[in-house]
């Protein structure tokens, strides 16, 4: 072996003839120019190596044997951007239901030994796209796939997260422990509802924030006197951070939730009058909590309100809540595919994540560093 070589040093003692004359001359090989002072010739190959960022530069994921990209059906066209984006395909899989529901799934690409990837969001229908995932885990698993990680954009179950009530269950905690029960080794999402939720895994988990991609977009908006705004007290230290970002203030919106997906906006605490307002959110579900902040911080003398948020769920009448409202645009990423009337609502624009998620998922596989992704 090459590394059985690399050990011999310029102290052992030469011998003249059998078959340890190729193994002198294949030290004398490896053995540096100048004589090694205490150092082992280890030591000397190690100085030698590329760091870390050249040998992720030299690397190509499309010629990379060990690596896979795969799609259930819950936002396939993010998963093939995300291919664009790293130079890879979508691996050939066949999905399938039955006439009762039940989903069947099939590879067809061999994944032995392979590093694989399975972009499924947990959006509507919820439990069909759960199920969907859980099953392609599985059949990853038993096609003896060296590691899989699942890269969830859009966590559902993640607004159940604790005991707010009595007799409840911790939906977001049953999640993460079917996810790794079926089989996953570890995990990706973006903008988790509670940040908490990473601590109801026993995998490795890596959380990615939407934001470098909205920032962006309201830096190059460039809104005279804008002010940043928190829809609830939970969203303050989002709404904090994209503030810091884009050098604006905060404001904070009080608000009282009477029952689920029904709220009562209370009053805006921050000075919000004559301003452009941002609303800072995760989540967009039936657009309640969003039309009262924005008729909330028109009626508290704002000149303009905007919203963004990573997850556009926009179920129920949320659609035609934000078509009536006084919002001047929402900005909303891609982690969810739209419906046809959202895509038609010109209030509405997209914003694509596909290039955040690529990059995270090169330097997992690579093994560098993905903090730098959060910034």
């Amino acid at each position: 072996m090459e590394a059985g070589i690399l050990t011999v040093t310029a102290e052992d003692k030469p011998v003249e003839s059998g078959p340890n004359v190729q193994r002198e001359s294949a030290a004398k090989e490896f053995t540096p120019k100048e004589p090694l002072q205490g150092a082992t010739a280890d030591a000397a190959k190690a100085k030698d190596a590329k760091p870390a960022a050249e040998r992720k530069r030299t690397r190509n994921l499309s010629e990379d044997k060990r690596f896979k990209l795969f799609s259930g059906t819950a936002n396939k066209p993010l998963a093939e951007k995300i291919g664009v984006h790293i130079g890879v395909p979508v691996g050939e899989s066949k999905i399938q239901r039955f006439a009762d529901g039940e989903v069947y799934f099939q590879l067809l690409e061999n994944v032995r030994g392979v590093d694989v990837f399975v972009v499924q969001p947990t959006c509507y229908p919820v439990d069909q796209h759960l199920v969907e995932l859980l099953v392609m885990i599985d059949a990853l698993k038993r096609a003896s796939a060296a590691r899989i990680t699942v890269v969830v954009p859009y966590y559902g179950y993640a607004r159940q997260d604790r005991k707010d009530r009595p007799r409840v269950a911790i939906s977001a905690k049953l999640i993460a422990d079917l996810l790794t029960t079926a089989g996953a080794n570890r995990a990706l999402f973006v903008d988790l509802h509670a940040a908490q939720i990473q601590g109801f895994f026993n995998i490795p988990v890596d959380h990615l924030f939407a934001s470098p991609v909205l920032v962006s977009y309201f830096r190059e908006l460039n809104l005279p006197n804008l002010t940043v705004v928190s829809p609830d007290a939970g969203g303050v230290e989002r709404a904090r951070f994209f503030a810091q970002k884009i050098g604006a203030p905060l404001a904070i919106v009080d608000k009282r939730r009477t029952d689920m997906n029904v709220t009562e906006v209370m009053n805006v605490i921050g000075d919000v009058k004559g301003k452009n307002c941002l609303i800072i959110d995760d989540i967009i579900d039936t657009a309640g909590t969003l039309v009262k902040t924005v008729d909330a911080l028109y009626a508290s003398g704002a000149a303009a309100v905007y919203a963004c948020a990573s997850h556009a769920v926009l179920s129920g009448p949320a659609i035609e809540r934000i078509a009536a409202s006084r919002l001047q645009e929402l900005i909303v990423t891609d982690t969810i595919p739209l419906r046809e009337s959202a895509q038609k609502l010109p209030k509405i624009k997209v914003l694509s994540i596909a290039g955040l998620l690529g990059a995270a998922i090169e330097s997992i596989h690579m093994e560098t560093s993905v903090s730098s992704l959060f910034s």
